[in-house]
């Protein structure tokens, strides 16, 4: 659900760890702690592997140490922000196949919702993604592509053109998104300000919903610190 799948989208970034949305339940946790144990799996930071920390919507860091993954992170979460829940998610997968090998991925609209983050980092690879999907299916595409392309593109020129090939469609998602109306104006300015103010939002909305898991956070390295030195 991160940086992997970003490449397997052909939104190409040089990541160092791999990121995992998994499933809470006792079998499956189960699943994964013998995994970790197999790749010498060590935490990193905090907070501990715990069930009850993962739903809260923290991520939880490994490193491993295996000699044929040495140095490879692995972040692992169940609840993150913006996202359904881990059974509809995985409904609308993406699997590819490399190697002989499936490989499950979020679907490309439930990736970039993910992306919605308040890192700089994350909304040039949005804009990738979704121009990737534009650029692969512009000629081919369905009314459902159309319409994740009015939702979510952030090219400006490609927003508009979007929105003067697609009239009917159109109407439709410029109800909820404000970009949209804008295109209709046909202004670019108009569209770049709206795109940057719908980024500031999110990125507010972002930090906002980290704000109480950070002070989380900071208790549970004080509780650790606590620890050390007892």
């Amino acid at each position: 659900m991160g940086g992997q799948a970003c490449i397997f989208y052909g939104a190409a970034e040089f990541s160092r760890d791999l990121d995992l949305l998994i499933l809470l339940d006792p079998e499956n946790l189960a699943r994964i702690r013998n995994a970790l144990a197999d790749l010498h799996a060590e935490l990193v930071a905090v907070p501990p592997f715990d069930a009850n920390h993962l739903k809260r919507g923290h991520a939880v860091h490994f490193r491993c140490r295996r000699e044929d993954v040495a140095g490879l992170r692995i972040d692992l979460m169940s609840s993150p922000r913006g996202l359904a829940g881990f059974e509809e998610l995985w409904e609308r997968r993406t699997t590819i196949e490399i190697d002989g090998e499936p490989i499950d991925l979020l679907a490309l609209e439930d990736l970039v919702r993910a992306k919605k983050t308040q890192r700089d980092k994350d909304w040039p690879m949005i804009r990738r993604l979704v121009e990737q999907s534009y650029f692969t299916k512009a000629g081919t595409q369905n009314r459902e592509e159309i319409e994740f392309w009015l939702r979510e593109l952030r090219s400006p020129e490609l927003l508009l053109d979007v929105v003067r090939a697609h009239p009917s469609i159109t109407q439709t998602i410029a109800h909820f998104r404000p970009a949209v109306q804008a295109a209709l104006t046909g202004r670019i300015s108009a569209v770049s300000r709206a795109l940057d103010e719908e980024e500031a939002d999110e990125r507010c909305r972002d930090r906002s919903y980290w704000e109480p898991l950070k002070r989380e956070l900071e208790e549970f390295r004080r509780k650790n610190r606590g620890k050390e030195s007892a």
